[in-house]
């Protein structure tokens, strides 16, 4: 997204994309900044302005020349912003750069009081969350196939069957959608071989090469 938009060579296309993709993924790094024992209001004010400076400084065209995994580079820009450049920022206050980018902070802190109590390190707690955040994204756009296809109430009957977990019963199902056993069991065989497509094509998003998507699977 972010390589197509420097493509068109659009300073606003290229800040709209960059946008989006910290908007999908801005939990893991808030997550991050809190397990490292910033208090919620800090992690938020940090997590905001470290997508400011990534914004304002094109940062991205690092991760484009290196063909890093964006995930990696996130992670490591993060590391670097709070060593070296959060003392020069903490003037600016939130909200304050050319493109402002939007975090759920209520949500935020609610999803993180339920993160495990067991002392995983932040790193660890930050790949936890980027694999979650990405199973969702992944989800979402399965739901939203179903949807324009005119099937979201079947989506939405079956999508328990992706996940671990109790499952109603096919029959049970099929009643409730109007369809056989059998049908159930087969729309649902046919959820579970898309969401793995979606999902590579998720993660190919965010590495350099084909080759990366099993070793981040």
């Amino acid at each position: 997204m972010v390589i197509a938009a420097q493509g068109n060579d659009s300073a606003p296309a290229v800040g709209r994309a960059l946008a989006i993709l910290c908007e999908t993924y801005w939990y893991p790094l808030y997550a991050f900044v809190r397990r490292l024992g910033h208090s919620s209001h800090d992690a938020q004010d940090l997590t905001q302005a470290f997508f400011e400076k990534l914004l304002e400084k094109n940062y991205i065209g690092d991760v484009i020349r290196e063909r890093g995994r964006f995930r990696s580079f996130l992670l490591s820009s993060l590391k670097h912003f709070l060593a070296n450049e959060w003392d020069r920022s903490q003037a600016q206050k939130r909200g304050g750069g050319q493109i402002s980018i939007s975090l759920d902070e209520k949500n935020a802190e609610a999803r993180y009081l339920l993160e495990s109590a067991d002392p995983m390190t932040a790193e660890r707690l930050f790949e936890r969350r980027w694999a979650m955040t990405l199973l969702d994204l992944v989800l979402k756009r399965l739901r939203e196939e179903m949807s324009e296809s005119g099937k979201l109430e079947v989506f939405e009957a079956l999508k328990d069957h992706l996940m671990a977990g109790t499952k109603a019963p096919f029959a049970e199902i099929g009643l409730e959608l109007g369809m056989s056993e059998g049908n159930a069991r087969v729309t649902a065989h046919r959820l579970k071989k898309r969401y793995p497509e979606l999902l590579r094509e998720e993660i190919a998003q965010t590495v350099a090469e084909p080759s990366e998507v099993e070793d981040e699977i």
